[in-house]
Parts: C-alpha cells; structure tokens; sequence
C-alpha cells in the first residue's frame, strides 16, 4: 500500500480554496503512484474557523462530498478528507473516506474532543474503531486528539487494524505529540500510523506541521518538517509480520490482571465503515 500525505496550508473557512488545494494534491499523489491521500483534520474547510465550522457545516453526502467524490474519480485514488457534518444532535468532527471509484468507504466522527475550541463547535462521535480494506491491509481512523489517548490505539490493535490514518491539527507548543507518543503508538501496538498535520497559522494556532509516517518498529518512514509537503510512504504488510514476531508485547499482556482496559471484548460492536 502505498500513501500519499498531504502536509498543507487551509484558507479558513473557504471550501473552495481547500477542496481545490485537495486537487491538486489529488493529482500529485497519483502521478506518485499512491493508492490513498490522506489530508489533515478538517481539510475541506479550515480547523479553526470558529462560527463558521457550523455555517460550512453539511450532512455526511453534501456539495463536499460530491467535489472529493469526483477529484477520487477523476485520479482513481481514494482520499481521507475532514469537514463539520451536521446532523440532528449537532455537528461533528469528521473525516471521510471516498474510494477511487468515487463511492463512500468509511466515516469517522471525532471521539475525544480537545479543549473549548473542539467543545464549543462539536458534539463527540461514540464509535471508537472505524476500519475499511484498501488492498491487503485493514485501515483504521482517528483524529487528531483521539491518537493521544492509548487506549483508541489499542482498540485497533485488537481489533485488527494494520494501518492507523490520523489526520490532525496539532499546533505548537505540542510537537512531542508527533515525535514521540504517536511512533510509541506505532511500536507498542505493532501497526503503521500515518499523522498528517498541516502548517502555516490559522487565525491563533500556528500550526507545527511534523507530518509523518511509522513503522511498527516505531521508526520513521517519512517526515515532514514546518513547511508544505507531500510525502509518501510504503506500508509493506511484511514489516507487520516481522514486527510482531519480534516484539511480542501484545501477547504478552496479562489481561487478567487488566481488566476491561485491555480487554477485546466489544471492539467488534464498535466497528463501522460507514
């Protein structure tokens, strides 16, 4: 498998500025040979854009979807995407994930919401695990703030995922986020993480870009550093297989002295693609 990230700047609040910029990186990610592009936290809209989260706020298959839906077709690659769903209770953090064929894949709602800028504009999605195939590897969602917590990479450890996708909005001063806690999700769950982050400054939050693809030994594949970037990355299913036959910490775990903290059970209600 291979992925394209795409480490970019948004214009706030201007869905056509960001769905174009998607394009473009649409375009190079295909020319690469990548199977997937994965774009950052709200990449269709801007992050931190305040009210009008809400008024560029749209159901799961509106004017965005059918913009990605036709730049997956046009490129015959599959996109992750972020942008504020509405629905009944509210909006959500959300990313999409279109097929190369245009059709919907797989879509995840935020689960951990961070601090008042997330409280303030969105309601918190209640399905942990949110997995869909793409070739030979099983593929799982997060967001942002939800990698931070080790029990999200855990769930998809156990319920199977291979690839963790997290597209996200870190800004400084929180770079240890990329550096250190998301490659230590990477080695202790023994699965690929792909942290896609963008740059530049949206209104108050400089952005620290650090984008960047781990292998389950918790090394970088690739690294991006403050600026834009398109980066891609091989997730060989090979390394899988080799890495959990080395690192064994995953069956070597005591369970029963855990508790419902380490226990599987449940994960596969929580699974969704869609």
């Amino acid at each position: 498998m291979r992925a394209a990230l795409y480490q970019g700047p948004d214009a706030p609040g201007d869905v056509e500025a960001n769905v174009a910029a998607i394009a473009a990186a649409a375009a190079r990610a295909a020319a690469a040979g990548a199977d997937i592009l994965v774009t950052p936290e709200m990449s269709a809209t801007g992050y931190n854009i305040g009210e009008l989260s809400a008024q560029r706020a749209e159901p799961a298959d509106g004017p965005m979807f059918d913009a990605i839906a036709e730049i997956a077709r046009k490129h015959s690659i599959a996109i992750v995407y972020g942008y504020p769903e509405t629905v009944e209770a509210g909006n959500y953090n959300t990313v999409a994930v279109v097929g190369p064929d245009g059709a919907l894949v797989a879509r995840h709602r935020k689960t951990h919401l961070y601090g008042d800028l997330d409280r303030g504009l969105f309601v918190q999605g209640d399905t942990l695990v949110t997995q869909f195939r793409l070739g030979d590897l099983t593929c799982g969602l997060a967001i942002c703030y939800d990698i931070e917590f080790p029990e999200v990479a855990r769930a998809h450890a156990d319920a199977g995922t291979d690839v963790l996708l997290v597209p996200t909005g870190l800004m400084a001063p929180f770079e240890v986020v990329s550096r250190i806690l998301v490659p230590a999700r990477a080695y202790e769950n023994q699965l690929f993480v792909a942290y896609v982050n963008r740059c530049d400054v949206e209104n108050e939050l400089s952005y620290c870009g650090l984008s960047c693809a781990i292998s389950p030994d918790g090394a970088d594949l690739v690294r991006a550093d403050a600026a834009e970037e398109l980066l891609i990355a091989e997730f060989d299913p090979a390394a899988l297989t080799s890495g959990r036959t080395i690192n064994t910490h995953l069956p070597d775990r005591r369970s029963d002295l855990y508790g419902p903290l380490a226990s599987s059970r449940g994960h596969d209600e929580t699974r969704s693609n869609g």
